[in-house]
């Protein structure tokens, strides 16, 4: 399951009293980590992660060779889910996760790019390129990245009201946060953009979460063990609204 990053701070995602939305954290959270499962190649394959969390563990466990690529100044390995021994292994690398020089030309069979990690790369064209390139034909990359409801949502809250203006007509929308980084926001029109631009078929683009938080904090408030069926309810949710959630979540193909 992907390392928990800071959870966004605006309005939507905290309840009337301000509190901040726990059991839908919860919930998230299990349906990152049923999605990763259900996405990983069925048989033992060679997985690049560049998601600096526990998606290298998650593919390990799967029986997955796992190269772990990590940015230098990165926090240290969360370390292993309890539990048995994995069935793969996992090859720790510190480089850069946007330029994958040290990698051949299709040299591995899937890329995982979670954690919103493609956001926070702001030249994302160039990273997509090298994931393309490091892929072998056939070979699959899974994604997320903020959707452009939360980058509006941000600059709502911070009254940036001549940026909003100009999302509409934006090819790119830039997103400054409280804590001083800038992170870059997608509409599903444009990451499936982006993705074709590298030479990748796109399978699907969803939003990471269909219920609301609403909906699944009352849900759990009231019966904390429907946590398990609300995951299945998410997963088996038919054709998302790809505008909906705070995340999108893509998966892409690179054509043999």
């Amino acid at each position: 399951m992907p390392a928990r990053p800071s959870e966004p701070t605006i309005a939507s995602l905290r309840d009337v009293s301000g509190d901040s939305l726990a059991r839908y954290w919860t919930f998230y959270w299990a349906v990152a980590a049923a999605q990763l499962t259900r996405w990983l190649p069925r048989r033992p394959s060679r997985v690049l992660d560049v998601s600096g969390g526990r998606c290298a563990a998650a593919a390990a466990e799967a029986g997955h060779s796992v190269l772990e690529v990590r940015d230098p100044g990165a926090a240290g390995d969360p370390g292993r889910p309890a539990g048995r021994a994995p069935k793969g292994t996992v090859v720790p690398v510190v480089g850069d996760s946007g330029a994958l020089a040290f990698l051949a030309d299709g040299a591995v069979d899937a890329v995982i790019a979670e954690n919103r990690v493609l956001s926070r790369h702001l030249a994302t064209e160039a990273t997509v390129a090298e994931f393309a390139r490091v892929l072998r034909p056939g070979g699959r990359v899974l994604l997320c990245v903020d959707s452009l409801t939360l980058g509006m949502a941000l600059l709502a809250e911070r009254n940036y009201w001549a940026h909003l203006s100009d999302v509409p007509s934006a090819e790119v929308v830039l997103v400054p946060w409280p804590d001083g980084t800038i992170t870059r926001s997608f509409s599903a029109h444009q990451l499936r953009e982006l993705l074709a631009d590298a030479g990748l078929e796109v399978e699907w683009v969803r939003p990471r979460t269909v219920l609301s938080p609403s909906t699944v904090e009352h849900v759990l408030a009231e019966s904390p063990r429907a946590l398990a069926r609300l995951v299945r309810t998410e997963l088996n949710a038919p054709d998302p609204d790809e505008s909906l959630g705070i995340h999108l979540l893509a998966s892409a193909v690179r054509p043999r």
